[in-house]
């Protein structure tokens, strides 16, 4: 028994040495197959968003869509009418002259049930301070395009006290204006003797349809674009952190490989020492 125990014992190191030599390139290889199967990069690229970063995306989109909803809203009732009516400048006028005309107008009113009914036509004569020129007071924009020979056109309604009462009240306040000059607006290129009380459409109100859809444009677009920012700048840094993770990690198998070497020529020597 003595004169083999050698040769087991060398035979026994050789297999092992022949059991560390396949193990380590396997795993080595087994890291490179575990890459060269596919870009590790995609795999960052499919990396889902938090929830945060959705409902901010939502956000923005949703400020978005508002804003087109206001410029169209805002654009048909307020923009297109201003851009349509003829430019005014302001005057000052006096009153000359209010009547309630005897004939009442007609209109229809649809409160409830839909009807016929009659409405006081009240005119007021005004004098153009800065020209002498005799001209219809209206109260609007509107009031000119819906009925030019009124000063107002009330809401339709069966009641025809209560509209010609209202018809009244605007007689006598006119009439203790009587001599009192009062800011009113003409139009200097148009022909037709009409002015209004006042301007419905300004400027300040045209700034505030422009202003404020896009403001809500703007907010909404940054709010999208600073999220995908952030997750370019998160996708560039998983890039980054993944190349130097391989690097780092195809230096380890040589690395374990040597020192496997070397603790297989100490324990070997050792042995053959004993022996």
């Amino acid at each position: 028994m003595p004169p083999f125990s050698i040769p087991v014992q060398i035979t026994l190191l050789g297999s092992r040495r022949r059991q560390g030599r396949t193990a380590f390139p396997a795993s080595g290889k087994k890291r490179e197959t575990d890459y060269s199967d596919g870009d590790p990069l995609d795999v960052h690229k499919r990396l889902s968003s938090s929830a945060g970063e959705d409902r901010a995306v939502l956000l923005g989109f949703a400020m978005m869509g508002f804003s087109v909803l206001m410029f169209f809203l805002l654009g048909t009732t307020i923009l297109k009418p201003f851009m349509l009516s003829a430019q005014r400048e302001e005057s000052t006028c006096t009153a000359i002259h209010t009547d309630i005309m005897d004939h009442w107008l007609d209109c229809t009113f649809t409160c409830g049930v839909r009807g016929q009914g009659k409405y006081p036509c009240l005119q007021v004569l005004v004098n153009l301070t800065h020209s002498g020129q005799k001209a219809l007071l209206h109260y609007n924009e509107e009031a000119v395009q819906i009925n030019p020979k009124c000063f107002y056109t009330p809401k339709c309604h069966q009641d025809r006290n209560d509209l010609l009462n209202s018809a009244l009240d605007i007689k006598e306040f006119f009439n203790h204006k009587n001599g009192t000059p009062f800011s009113c607006f003409y139009s200097p290129d148009s022909q037709s003797e009409d002015v209004i009380l006042i301007k419905k459409y300004d400027q300040m109100a045209i700034f505030h349809c422009l202003f404020w859809p896009s403001l809500t444009l703007l907010g909404g677009a940054l709010i999208v674009g600073m999220v995908r920012l952030t997750q370019h700048l998160s996708l560039l840094c998983e890039k980054y952190s993944t190349v130097v993770r391989d690097e780092v990690g195809g230096k380890l198998p040589y690395i374990e490989q040597r020192q496997f070497k070397l603790w297989s020529m100490r324990r070997s020597k050792g042995r053959a020492e004993k022996s």
